[in-house]
This record gives structure tokens, sequence and C-alpha cells, in this order.
């Protein structure tokens, strides 16, 4: 952190933390839930909405160039201290628990190698095997990442030209062979019984899932050479990414039907590349699938631990994460950020979670935050005033956030607000022994304490 980013290096991290593992399993996911016509719609309102929501963070950036803590700041200045500390908690939720399923698939995506049908070693990166592994290279990058984001942002502008180049591969071929006849198979969707409506309602989760990371150049403003550059960047990597996501996901149909992509295992994309390219077509989108996912993991990372590191320095997480390094690195911050991540690593070990359902809920922790930025954008231009362009795109960005939180569901809901409840108590305990940290009001205060009994009667609702 001794040096600041450029254009280049911001819009890399921001690619990178996007084009994750998600993209490589995302041709099966996405045929087991929608026929063509369904992902079609879902893409094109995915890519407005996401469009939306990467202007909403041009225009704060440059309406509010004061404030670098990217989005949880933007809802602690629009809705107080309370708001602003569930945002960044509930993001920083969201980044440990993404990290954490990226070291789960790339111990998946290793078991290719390793493991046969009767000597399973690595599986499906939720064996004793794996979590030895994924610790292991969680330290690892703990400790690459205390040299400064600078080095790291230099790895990863490295790692996503790697990672570019099997998916352009994969792109291209898949272009070459595509057959609308195999594409136009049960164009609608029928097999599924479902109404196309819902179909595109079923895909809104995994199209915010892969589009997680958005915010990346907003949360390391105060570490970017030039300023304009974080608004640039966003909104360049959001053109690339959903360029690449929705010409994967349509063009895979046209080399198998939906229903056959349907049963395939994941990353389907790499039983895809067999039908391309032959065996080698497995071995190939395996390694590209470790580099892209080491790429995503290391670019939240950096991200995960400027969370509370920011948060700190605002007064909404305790002092101690503060602490900076020699190299500018907030290594308590990092060190806190870690030590979840194993706590998280050894929970999946003892419960056998998989990769999909650590995506749902991280999409689910990260739906509250993004429908505040588009909020707070809104707001500031009905009371201030600013011109109807800006006060449309803050329209459009909490729309897309609304039709999220309704897409994913009342269960997921619940689940969020359990997740919320250990924050809540930290804020507390933080309360109690610096009555400086976050000035609540006396509303603030009720809300919380509403909060915090919802979270428990969510938890008995799962449950039960």
């Amino acid at each position: 952190m001794d040096k600041k980013l450029n254009l280049i290096a911001l819009t890399s991290l921001v690619i990178s933390s996007m084009l994750g593992a998600g993209v490589f399993s995302l041709p099966q996911n996405m045929a087991v839930i929608a026929g063509p016509i369904a992902l079609i719609i879902g893409w094109s309102i995915t890519g407005i909405g996401i469009i939306f929501l990467a202007m909403t963070l041009l225009l704060l950036n440059e309406l509010k160039p004061d404030l670098e803590g990217g989005i949880f700041e933007y809802a602690r200045e629009g809705f107080g201290e309370l708001i602003g500390f569930c945002s960044a908690w509930g993001y920083w939720l969201c980044a440990i628990i993404a990290n954490v399923s990226y070291l789960v698939i790339v111990f998946s995506a290793i078991s290719f190698f390793f493991d046969t049908h009767n000597h399973i070693i690595f599986g499906n990166g939720n064996t004793w095997a794996s979590v030895l592994g994924e610790s292991l290279l969680l330290w690892l990058i703990h400790f690459l990442l205390l040299k400064g984001t600078k080095t790291a942002s230099n790895v990863s502008i490295i790692a996503t030209l790697c990672k570019l180049i099997p998916l352009s591969i994969f792109i291209f071929l898949s272009f070459i062979v595509f057959n609308f006849k195999k594409f136009n198979i049960d164009i609608t969707g029928t097999a599924l019984n479902i109404p196309i409506w819902k179909q595109v309602k079923n895909t809104m989760l995994i199209t915010l899932w892969v589009f997680i990371g958005i915010e990346g150049a907003v949360i390391l403003s105060s570490r970017a050479k030039n300023k304009k550059d974080v608004g640039k960047a966003t909104l360049l990597a959001v053109i690339i990414a959903l360029c690449v996501y929705s010409s994967v996901t349509l063009l895979s149909l046209g080399i198998i039907s939906r229903a056959d992509l349907s049963i395939m295992r994941n990353p389907s994309m790499a039983g895809l590349m067999t039908v391309l390219i032959g065996e080698w077509g497995d071995i190939f989108i395996a390694l590209g699938l470790i580099i892209s996912v080491c790429s995503a993991y290391l670019s939240w990372t950096i991200m995960a631990a400027e969370v509370p590191w920011i948060a700190a320095k605002n007064k909404m997480f305790p002092q101690i994460l503060i602490k900076q390094n020699n190299n500018k690195a907030p290594s308590y911050a990092l060190l806190l950020t870690n030590i979840s991540m194993q706590i998280c690593l050894i929970l999946i070990w003892l419960t056998k979670l998989d990769y999909n359902r650590l995506l749902t809920i991280a999409s689910e922790m990260i739906l509250v935050p993004y429908f505040l930025v588009g909020a707070y954008l809104f707001k500031i231009s009905l009371k201030e005033r600013y011109n109807k362009w800006n006060l449309f795109v803050g329209f459009g960005s909490c729309l897309y956030g609304i039709w999220l939180l309704f897409a994913s569901g009342f269960l997921n809901l619940l689940l969020s607000l359990v997740l919320y409840a250990p924050g809540l108590i930290l804020l507390i305990l933080t309360k109690i022994n610096n009555p400086n940290i976050l000035s609540l009001n006396k509303k603030e205060k009720i809300f919380c304490f509403i909060l915090l009994i919802a979270s428990f009667y969510s938890l008995y609702y799962i449950l039960k």
C-alpha cells in the first residue's frame, strides 16, 4: 500500500474479484433452473440493473469524493450510524464467505487431478485434506498481503490476464460450433414445469453472485492514484464481465441441449470443453479455474481486510483494527479477517457445506448494502436537487435492489438476519467498553433492539 493503484490495477482487481469460480459452473447452474428465453430475459435485467449500480457507484464517487469507505460509508452517511454499521458488517461477512467458497472450489478443482472413484482425497473441497490445503493457501496469501496492496495488485494483474485466456478460448470455440437447433430445443423451458417469469426470478441470485465485487474499486478508492479512475475501472470491468458471463451461458446451450447440460458435473465448463477439444478439456478448464479462483481470492482478501480497517477509522469497528504495518497494510484487520476464514473452514469440514450453499449465503449478505447504495444516491438527488440523470440512476439502482430482495426468497432473508446477530452483539460489547464508538440516537437504539430480536426469531424459525 506504499504505492497508489492506477486504472489498470484497479480494473484488474475488480475483474478479478468478479470473475472467480462462478463462471466455470455457470452453464450447468443456469441450465438447471431456466430455459434459453428466460436466460436471455434474466441476463438483460441483470445487465441493465448492474449497469445502474455501476453508474451509481461512479456518480457517488464524483459527488462524494470525501467518502472513501465505499458502499457502507454511503449507507452510514445517508441513513445513520446503525445502518452504516450493519452494511459494513454484512459486506465484511459476505467477503469472508466468498473467500471461503473460493478456497473450497480451488481444492474441489484439484480433485480432478488426484481423486478417483475409489479414493477420495479432496472431494468437494470439504475433506480434512482439503481444509489443510486451504488453510496453507489462506496463510500464504496473508503473508503476501502484509507486503502491501501494490505488490498483491501486480500479482492480480498477471493472474487476471491468465484467467481470461481459457475463458476467451472457450467463448471462441463455442461460437464456432454453436448449433441453433440445439439452442432452440425447449427454448421456453417447458420441461421444467415452471413459468418463464419464475425461471427469470430463479436466475437472479446467480447473476448477482457473479457480479459481486463490482464495488472493489470504490472500496480501494483511498489507494487510487487518480480518483477519476475509480468510476472508469468499475464501469469497464462490468462491461467486460457482462460480455463474458452472457456469452458463456448462452453459447453453452448451442453445444449440448439444456436438459443434458443441467445434469453435467461442475465445473460444467470442463465437460463442455471435452466436447470441444477432447479429453484434455477437463485439465485445461481445471487449471484455468484454479488460476481464476486464486486471483479472485487475492482480490477479495484485499477488500475484506480493507472493510474493518476503514470501518475502524470511521469509529464503526474496534479501534485496534486501524493499526498498519511498515508497508501500510492493515495488519490487524487482515489478521481478524483470516482468523474468521480459518474458523469457517473448520466449520465447513464439520458440516460438509458445499460451494453452492456458500454462494447463496454470500449473495444474500450483499443485497441490503447494494440496495442502500442506490437509495443513498436517490435520497441526495431529491434532497439537494441534483440533476434528473442522477435521480434516474438512483431510482433504477433502487428498483434493481428491491427486485433482488424479492427474488432471493423469504428463507434467505431470514438467514441473512441471523448472520447480522453476531454483529449486533459485537456492537453492544464494543459500546460498553468504549462509549465513543458509534454514537447511536434513541431511534437507532430501539431499531438495534428490534433487529436483534428479529435475528433470534429468524434462527428459531429456520431451525424449527
